[in-house]
């Protein structure tokens, strides 16, 4: 039997169709459940595939390959071997990269504060002298990176998602002419929460922007370099390579981390810059502290050995992964597409589905979640200031639960969802 779109019941058949899924979800509701999918957190069975850091020789993990002991203070950038392991990856050279703590957002929250306070190149003014800074925020987004803006007053401005990256015509408008806009938040590659790699064309339009301030900063936040789990990978442009061509390099702050690849917890955080950047930025994280833990950097060259084998490590995540969007997808498919009631990115890697369902629909959506006992991404979340102009986008994280309890609770995400839009529908 063809499932008829709610948009196109008559108000007796909706009336119908809500009692029949309010009953539904009452039954789904008295079960008890408590599970909490809030976060893109990696499942225990991941995380035990790194568990061979930790019963490597310590007599391995003391003296680097040019011979100075970790144990001791020194190497502020990072050591040499762990610095090429991630050039290698993000198609660097050794020079331009900096190792920090275990925590890609505490360097991204450093380096905001830093330009806040102290500028961003020599004799630059800081940022929070010069009036109300403003950041633009492609959105859907990253929650985590609008906090950091709002804690700090600045200025957030939206720039729709597109298939192919950010809105360019608008990030060029903005930027170009605004010397108040100084800076921008980029998921480039399997897009937090929509699932997005910028095209090339896209990397190439960031490359190309002309400023109206000459401090401003493209936080490349690429935490997802290696999180595909398709057997073909998403290919994004190195905005290294595009901005060689318009001498642009300073514009850019490349951040990466091991949070998802390793332990999230003890893991390894990446900073790639410009060599001017990277000069500027060490003399400020030098008065910060005296250099990050390198037995760590350590620890994580010898498990990986190169890009390559850390490359191998992340299919071994991917097999693990990839049922579970599987699993979403296709409950989505099944239970809510034929209703013509929600849309949803089909993602080949990352950690997020996002779903958009109708106007007016994620905020009841999320608390009939809640009430039967799955937490969910707060609705408004993927939005600066947590305030979805549509209240119609939920980001779905479905790693951390195993396969049988996820779909148990992708089953009753789409009750309520259907609950949701026949109250909105019916109150027409």
């Amino acid at each position: 039997m063809t499932m008829k779109r709610y948009t196109d019941m008559t108000k007796e058949e909706l009336a119908a169709e809500l009692a029949a899924v309010r009953a539904e979800y009452q039954e789904l509701a008295a079960m008890p459940r408590k599970l909490d999918m809030s976060r893109g957190k990696p499942n225990p069975v991941q995380l035990d595939l790194s568990m061979g850091l930790l019963g490597q020789d310590p007599a391995g993990l003391i003296v680097t390959r040019k011979g100075t002991d970790v144990r001791n203070y020194g190497e502020l950038a990072g050591v040499d071997e762990c610095k090429q392991l991630f050039a290698d990856l993000l198609g660097l050279e050794q020079k331009n990269i900096i190792m920090g703590g275990q925590s890609s957002l505490n360097l991204m929250y450093d380096t905001v504060v830093w330009a806040l306070l102290l500028g961003v190149y020599k004799g630059s003014q800081p940022w929070g002298k010069q009036g109300q800074v403003k950041f633009l925020c492609p959105v859907p987004g990253y929650d985590r990176h609008f906090a950091i803006c709002q804690e700090f007053g600045i200025e957030m401005i939206n720039v729709p998602m597109l298939a192919t990256g950010p809105d360019m015509d608008m990030v060029r408008e903005y930027v170009e002419s605004d010397p108040l806009v100084k800076g921008i938040w980029c998921v480039p590659k399997y897009s937090n929460p929509t699932g997005v790699t910028y095209s090339d064309e896209t990397v190439r339009a960031f490359a190309a922007l002309k400023p109206a301030a000459d401090d401003f900063r493209i936080f490349w936040d690429n935490a997802y370099a290696v999180h595909g789990f398709e057997d073909e990978d998403d290919q994004l442009l190195n905005i290294f390579d595009a901005c060689r061509e318009f001498s642009s390099e300073d514009m850019v702050y490349e951040f990466t981390s091991t949070s998802k690849v390793t332990f999230s917890g003890a893991g390894l955080a990446v900073l790639a810059a410009s060599e001017g950047n990277i000069k500027f930025l060490l003399r400020q994280m030098g008065v910060q502290t005296i250099g990050y833990d390198k037995i760590n950097q350590l620890r994580h060259v010898h498990f990986f050995k190169n890009a390559d084998g850390l490359k191998a490590h992340m299919r071994k995540h991917a097999a693990l992964v990839k049922p579970k969007f599987d699993c979403v997808l296709h409950t989505l498919d099944k239970e809510i597409a034929p209703l013509g009631i929600g849309h949803w990115n089909r993602p080949r890697g990352g950690y997020f589905v996002a779903y958009e369902g109708l106007p007016g629909t994620a905020t009841r959506c999320v608390a009939l979640c809640k009430d039967a006992g799955l937490v969910l991404t707060p609705a408004g979340a993927p939005f600066p200031y947590g305030k979805d102009p549509q209240d119609s986008v939920i980001r779905i994280a479905p790693t951390f639960p195993d396969l049988p309890s996820l779909a148990a609770a992708i089953q009753l995400f789409t009750v309520a969802a259907r609950l949701a839009a026949l109250e909105v529908l019916g109150a027409k």
